[in-house]
């Protein structure tokens, strides 16, 4: 059987660290580890460069890990970037396990456990067909991990940001809050920023409507979604120009 050629070449999948938790849980289990590094063996199998940010939310968020103690934003902030790098050690054995050759970039040095992040050679991990995961951001507070994937997304020369939710795509109200609430199946850059719609910071819009980055935002936690945007499939919400 022809397998299906993909529609991008190279690709940044930008992650929450709630896909490594149970529902409503804490921490890593094996379970959705396993099930997200599959979907991402998969996709890489078909010949992507795949480049994966993390985030560490299932073990802190530092603006309200900053709130709830009373330390310094920027300090919790740091917190929230070690913690990403757990995720991505994780994510790298799973596809180890997996047989999916893997690499481990960090924006905070910590050269006992991964690389830290180097542009050049993480394009040569690309091209030999490893996933690299990235972790801790840009490495400076007062990020989001939706700019730091933008950042990542544009200075890789990524054909598109996917950014896998535990929701269909952007809707035009809370779906959680109103049942009637419509799936956009596409937005513009300027809606996201002059709509404030719930695709990412403004900050990281921006950029990318700056560069012409497309970002699919799509439901990861449904089996098999990541391929079928990979193949170009009219599935989530598509971002860009009008």
């Amino acid at each position: 059987m022809k397998q299906e050629a993909p529609r991008y070449r190279r690709i940044i999948l930008k992650i929450s660290g709630e896909v490594f938790c149970l529902p409503s849980g804490l921490g890593l289990a094996r379970e959705p580890l396993m099930r997200i590094a599959g979907e991402i063996a998969d996709v890489a199998q078909m010949g992507v460069q795949v480049g994966v940010v993390v985030g560490g939310g299932n073990f802190l968020r530092g603006a309200n890990f900053a709130q709830e103690l009373g330390i310094d934003r920027s300090t919790a902030d740091y917190m929230g970037m070690l913690a990403t790098v757990l995720n991505a050690l994780a994510l790298q054995e799973a596809l180890h396990e997996l047989g999916r050759p893997t690499r481990v970039q960090s924006a905070l040095p910590v050269p006992r456990v991964c690389e830290s992040f180097d542009r050049h050679r993480c394009l040569r991990h690309l091209e030999r067909g490893r996933v690299v995961v990235l972790a801790a951001g840009t490495g400076n507070p007062h990020v989001t991990t939706d700019s730091g994937a933008s950042i990542r997304a544009i200075e890789l020369k990524a054909d598109a940001l996917l950014k896998g939710t535990k929701v269909d795509g952007v809707y035009d109200d809370d779906p959680a809050r109103n049942p009637a609430a419509r799936l956009l199946g596409r937005v513009t850059y300027e809606q996201v920023v002059n709509q404030r719609l719930r695709v990412m910071d403004i900050g990281a819009a921006e950029m990318c409507e700056q560069f012409g980055l497309p970002v699919i935002v799509f439901n990861l936690f449904k089996p098999g979604t990541l391929r079928r945007v990979v193949l170009g499939e009219p599935v989530g919400t598509h971002m860009g120009a009008v």
